[in-house]
């Protein structure tokens, strides 16, 4: 087995993410494992296994890389977009709100907004 460098971990990182936009998840978590062996503290690669968890249906794992990357980066609104997209797979439907609205407050683009539902308000919550 050739020796794990920092350039290794590169040229891997960069792999992952050409095999997940070939829908290659699997490929792509083998791949990042040695990397966040090698670097744990590494955001974008952990969010990049992250999403190929979920796109390997693996909403458990998914949801604990996300997790570890809104740890570090609670401002991400990525990353709470994408464990709301968790939660709704799961069927956990207000763990999901509750992470769509907080990407949609973080980052107001139209997707997390959407996603947000804030027009639907809250049963009883309702300001007059």
């Amino acid at each position: 087995m050739p020796e794990s460098t920092p350039e290794t971990h590169v040229i891997d990182f960069r792999a992952a993410e050409q095999l997940l936009a070939a829908r290659d998840p699997r490929g792509a978590v083998k791949l990042l494992d040695t990397v966040i062996a090698a670097h744990p503290e590494n955001t974008a690669a952990r969010l990049l296994r992250a999403r190929a968890f979920f796109a390997a249906a693996q909403l458990r794992a998914a949801e604990l890389e996300f997790s570890i990357v809104l740890e570090r980066e609670p401002d991400n609104a990525f990353a709470h977009f994408a464990l709301a997209r968790t939660y709704e797979r799961a069927a956990r439907p207000e763990q999901a709100r509750r992470h769509f609205r907080l990407a949609a407050a973080l980052d107001p683009q139209p997707e997390y907004l959407a996603a947000a539902r804030f027009d639907e308000g809250e049963s009883g919550d309702a300001e007059g």
